[in-house]
């Protein structure tokens, strides 16, 4: 496990198949879990057929990963967690499961040099909080300070506001500093509104994971 120094937190990234096991010994995949869950320990059977290696980050609240005192958990502090790792490993293509896939696409818009084609996947957290904000209720977790997952990221990550305007905006950002001709995959069967909003987008194509990891293996 590589442990990533972002401020004042430790964030766990980890080598599910280096680059001497990888068959094309190229660029890496970065996996980017769902809502509540870290890392697998091994590569998993969706992701096996990416020829180079392979790697997992655990978000901040998840896995081996810090878990901040009070919460304050958005989507956008999780964007700066795969930052980290970018900077790290290098251009990457990324493969997000659920919550991972909304967050490959916000990387995917504000590092396109780096990210070499983001695959957005079902999983737990996908739809987020909805379209609009809701009312403001301040509410602690009963089993606070508890975790991995920290219950707090289990909160306020469940009701994280997603417009499809807000998406669409990071894929045309993505399109447009891309040299790829479709840099981002779909390979999800529920659409929220953001993502549908994406889909609508050009550049935007929708496969299989294993049909989109081998359009960006190329």
């Amino acid at each position: 496990m590589i442990t990533l120094i972002h401020n004042q937190a430790r964030l766990a990234l980890h080598e599910l198949r280096g680059h001497e096991l990888g068959d094309g010994g190229g660029r890496p995949l970065l996996l980017l879990h769902g809502l509540g869950e870290a890392t697998a320990p091994t590569v998993p059977t969706w992701a096996g057929t990416w020829p180079g290696p392979v790697y997992g980050l655990d978000f901040l609240g998840h896995g081996a990963s810090t878990l901040p005192r009070g919460g304050g958990y958005t989507a956008e502090v999780l964007l700066a967690d795969a930052d980290a790792a970018l900077a790290h490993l290098g251009p990457c293509t990324v493969l997000g499961r659920g919550l991972g896939g909304y967050i490959a696409l916000l990387i995917a818009g504000a590092r396109p040099a780096l990210v070499e084609g983001a695959v957005i996947t079902d999983g737990p957290g996908l739809a987020g909080g909805g379209a609009t904000p809701a009312t403001l209720n301040l509410v602690v977790p009963a089993d606070a300070g508890a975790g991995p997952p920290d219950p707090f990221a289990l909160l306020e990550l469940s009701r994280d506001v997603r417009p499809p305007d807000y998406a669409a905006n990071f894929a045309r950002l993505a399109v447009q500093g891309s040299h790829l001709e479709e840099p981002l995959a779909i390979a999800a069967r529920v659409h929220p509104p953001w993502l549908a909003a994406v889909v609508e987008q050009p550049g935007v194509v929708e496969c299989s994971v294993a049909d989109a990891l081998t359009l960006y293996a190329r």
